[in-house]
């Protein structure tokens, strides 16, 4: 069985954090088993915590106009629950969309972490920002599409 060490140092979310950050991170988290269309969570939530996929698809879902649009399917290695960092709500709803193992932080511990390293706050930030950036692009773009069907719906 893969350590949580070894699945950290493959990840993507991880790859510029140094051994020992590494080491000290994987002791924080724990596996959960997601069953295909189970909600992880929910848009809106008060949730406390953050996640990193270890195996699996997962949907970030949106609803508007009444509907649920998919924002962006997110994979083996990518992370989810980034709006927990800040003690937000959640912005997307996140569905498992097959059996998925995901490795879960509480992030009151990751923040404490951050407190402790600096090197470990920027490193961290510094992708948590990215992916706030990748999330925010997908949505602008999946927001797009959605209005060019509308149009292309209306008019026709």
């Amino acid at each position: 069985m893969t350590t949580e060490t070894e699945v950290l140092d493959l990840c993507p979310f991880f790859e510029c954090f140094q051994p020992k950050h590494l080491e000290k991170i994987s002791k924080l988290g724990s596996r959960q088993h997601f069953d295909r269309d189970q909600i992880i969570f929910r848009e809106d939530d008060q949730s406390s915590q953050f996640y990193v996929i270890l195996s699996g698809r997962v949907a970030l879902e949106a609803e508007t106009a009444g509907r649920r649009l998919l924002i962006q399917t997110l994979y083996s290695g990518d992370e989810l629950g980034w709006s927990a960092m800040l003690n937000r709500k959640k912005q997307f709803q996140a569905r498992a969309l097959e059996r998925s193992e995901l490795l879960c932080f509480e992030a009151s511990q990751l923040r404490e972490a951050c407190d402790a390293n600096p090197y470990f706050a920027r490193a961290f930030l510094e992708r948590l920002l990215a992916v706030v950036a990748e999330r925010l692009q997908s949505t602008r773009m999946q927001l797009a599409s959605a209005s060019a069907k509308a149009e292309l719906h209306s008019a026709g």
